[in-house]
């Protein structure tokens, strides 16, 4: 009897094991369950953030734009946040605290390489999504203001950006190529917001914006004061060009902030940039999302955002994802 009942306890126990195994097999190859856990396509994907810049530059209104037609085409809930812009975001990035940002290319090469601000701290967790529009560099001023050179820069308060940031390093290197440095001015760390309320009350004397134009900000400020863009000579922007090949020669159209004729300057690229670990068919989503839908962008940059243009000027390498769309574009 004690036999029997051993015999019959053992063949529950083996019954039950079976019983765990299939059912852990039906969760592994079929059902919703299973489906969700061995996919790491869209579905694992709920939520977005895109880091842009000061609300008042040209990242903020075109990263919400993008969210928009990410949310719609994809179904997942993107949004756009403010950012401190390029070298944050960067940093924000390699931190996890975002997966896609807007960044210039300058920045994202020197962060991928950590060179500059990102000495001995390479990201390399970070890949392109895919280049967008020039990024000009604007060194504005007022008329009242008397600065019409780089000369005229020397003891006065001039806006450089915070420390760190791609228009910090903007300011640096042109400063550097007309022979000055940091210690020739009067810094000052505001971002573009600060930047122009505060050459609009005579508190600082000029200001560095990197940005598309036309800028949000400078707009604001030539509402209510003449505008002066002092411009990058010919000779100049192929000496910075020479020594810092990312960046390139641009012009200020007349007509731009009431510029009475057009003014050359230089410009380095405005790019999209995102977390490695985002699955493949999600970026390929997400980049078809935004250059398939760059005609319901409202902004004048948007004008410039071309698909066949999408791997201009990059200089890190590519997500998987966006290369792939960019192939189908390209008929590669």
């Amino acid at each position: 009897m004690k036999k029997k009942f051993r015999f019959l306890a053992f063949i529950g126990i083996i019954s039950l094991f079976m019983l765990a195994a299939c059912g852990g097999g039906d969760n592994a190859e079929g059902g919703e369950g299973g489906e969700s856990g061995g996919d790491e396509g869209a579905s694992d994907v709920k939520f977005l953030s895109i880091l842009t810049g000061g609300t008042q530059g040209t990242y903020y209104p075109l990263g919400g734009s993008f969210a928009e037609f990410i949310s719609e085409e994809t179904g997942i809930k993107t949004t756009a946040e403010s950012s401190q812009a390029s070298a944050a975001n960067m940093t924000a990035l390699a931190d996890d605290t975002a997966e896609i940002a807007f960044v210039q290319t300058d920045i994202a090469y020197y962060a991928n390489k950590g060179e500059l601000m990102f000495d001995g701290q390479a990201i390399d967790n970070v890949s392109a999504l895919g280049s967008l529009y020039p990024e000009t560099i604007q060194l504005v001023t007022t008329e009242k203001s008397g600065i019409k050179s780089y000369d005229d820069l020397k003891g006065k308060k001039i806006s450089v950006g915070a420390p760190g940031s791609g228009t910090y390093a903007n300011a640096e290197q042109l400063l550097e190529i007309h022979g000055l440095t940091m210690d020739d001015i009067d810094a000052q760390n505001l971002d573009f917001g600060e930047s122009t309320e505060s050459l609009q009350s005579g508190q600082i004397d000029a200001a560095f914006i990197t940005s598309g134009t036309p800028t949000g900000a400078v707009e604001g400020l030539n509402a209510t004061t003449q505008v002066y863009i002092v411009p990058v000579e010919d000779a100049k922007a192929d000496e910075l060009i020479e020594k810092y090949p990312y960046y390139a020669k641009d012009t200020i159209p007349s007509g731009t902030y009431g510029l009475t004729e057009d003014v050359p300057t230089v410009s380095v690229g405005a790019m999209l940039v995102i977390q490695n670990d985002i699955p493949e068919d999600v970026v390929y989503d997400i980049t078809k999302a935004i250059y398939e839908n760059t005609d319901k962008i409202t902004h004048a940059k948007g004008q410039l955002i071309k698909a066949e243009k999408g791997l201009e000027g990059i200089g890190i390498p590519v997500h998987e994802g966006a290369q792939k769309y960019f192939d189908e574009v390209n008929g590669n």
